[in-house]
Order: structure tokens, then sequence, then C-alpha cells
């Protein structure tokens, strides 16, 4: 479980609960038709903007948000030293058995590439294309956040608009004036709140996401091109650190 993540939900949404309860009281804050208006209304636009398969498969992706298996650069680097010196040792056919527990199914289809016999450039343009695939797969789960983001506070807008045409067609009644008003002002706050702590948060998170695991998944297109090659362990190790910056590379040297 990503704990910033987490943390942020918790204290981002904690905070403004907590501000609220603090003055007038939450129950003053729930209003059924401004959410009918904000959720139901951006939901809905989101449908009419992306394919109904997308916005409802989005929602599997978010959870990457919260639950994520971090593969570390240090990590990779390790097990491609330990794949290259078993390699040099006994050949290439003796990672076959190494790669069976493997957990990472980009890692293991590179490395049986290898196994069998391909050319280290047919390998790099078969992976690359997959990871172009995986960019527009997360890309696609960004927008579609980043549009619902956008939308929220639209339709939070529009549900002011609703609010402030019933207050005044009502002005001779002051009993109805405030319901109106409630309208008027709590679907902005939910469209605000909906965009700026929910879904442009978590399309951006859904894009670090992203490029953490390409870098991942470059980094062992190189390792795995440099054991179809048959790299010195030591190569191999310098063209993979070559992918961190200095401060991680002096940590990992550090930790040899």
């Amino acid at each position: 479980m990503d704990i910033a993540t987490l943390l942020g939900i918790i204290s981002a949404f904690g905070l403004v609960l907590l501000a609220i309860s603090m003055g007038s009281g939450i129950q003053l804050f729930i209003n059924i038709p401004s959410l009918m208006i904000v959720v139901g209304g951006t939901l809905g636009a989101t449908m009419i903007n992306y394919p109904l398969k997308d916005v409802f498969g989005v929602f599997g992706i978010a959870k990457n948000t919260l639950f994520t298996r971090n593969i570390s650069a240090d990590g990779v680097i390790k097990k491609f030293i330990e794949f290259s010196k078993k390699s040099r040792k006994e050949g290439i056919l003796a990672l076959e058995k190494e790669i069976k527990d493997l957990q990472d199914e980009f890692l293991k289809k590179g490395i049986q590439l290898s196994i069998d016999g391909l050319e280290p450039q047919e390998i790099r343009d078969i992976l690359e294309t997959e990871i172009e695939f995986i960019q527009s797969r997360h890309q696609l789960g960004a927008e579609i956040f980043t549009t619902m983001g956008t939308f929220s506070p639209a339709l939070g807008m529009i549900g002011t608009l609703i609010g402030l045409v019933q207050m005044l067609q009502s002005m001779d009644d002051p009993s109805t004036i405030g319901p109106a008003m409630a309208v008027a002002l709590l679907t902005t706050f939910y469209g605000s709140m909906i965009a700026n702590i929910l879904c442009l948060p978590i399309a951006g998170k859904l894009r670090t996401r992203s490029k953490q695991e390409v870098l991942t998944k470059e980094m062992s297109i190189q390792g795995i091109i440099s054991l179809s090659n048959g790299d010195n362990p030591r190569i191999l190790e310098q063209k993979l650190m070559a992918f961190l910056p200095p401060n991680q590379r002096e940590a990992s040297d550090a930790g040899q």
C-alpha cells in the first residue's frame, strides 16, 4: 500500500471535514440535489466523452494509486547481475529455471526471448512495442481522471446557476431562499472537492506510477540485451546504473 496516497487522502478530506465540524457542523454541507448534479453530471459527461468500458475500467486502474508493487531499481540491477554471472558460467539456457519464479511477466518474457535465440535488436523491438502500449493504457487512465477533474467544477457552476435561478424565482417566499442558495453554493463546493482532492491528484499519481514502471522496464530491456550479448557482469551493472540519478548510484555502490 502506498502510504503517501493514503495519508494524502486522509489529511485532505479529514482536515476539510474537521474545519467544517468546528464551525457550523457537517450536516449543513450535505445536500442530495447538489451531489446528484455534480456526481451524476460528471459521470454522465465522462461517459459521453469516452467509451463505457473505458470509464468503468478506470476505477480498477485507480487502485494502483493505493495498491501497487514497487520494483526497486537496485533490485533489478542485482537480479541482472546474478543472471549475468550464471549465464556466463553455465550458458544462457541455464536461466530458464531461474525465470520460472519471476513475478514480473515483462522481464520473464524478455529473458525467454533471449533464451530462444532471438537477435538483440528483435528483442528490443518486441519489448519496446509492449512498453508503448503499456504507456497508452496508463495515459488513458490518467486522462479520464483529468477529464473528470475538469468536468466536476463545471457541473458545480451549472448547479450554482440552477440554485440561483430557483432562488430568484422564489424571492417572494423567504422559506425557499435557503434551500435554493444551498444548492447554488454546495454544488460549487462539491465540484471543487471532487476535482482538486480526488480526480486531479489521482491522475497525477497514475502518471507518476507510469513513469516509474516504464523506467524499470527500460532498465530491464537494457539488462536483457546485455545478457543476450554476453556482457561481463560489471559492464552490465554500469549500463544499468546509467538509468539512476547520481545520488542513487552512490547509495547502490555503497550497499554492495
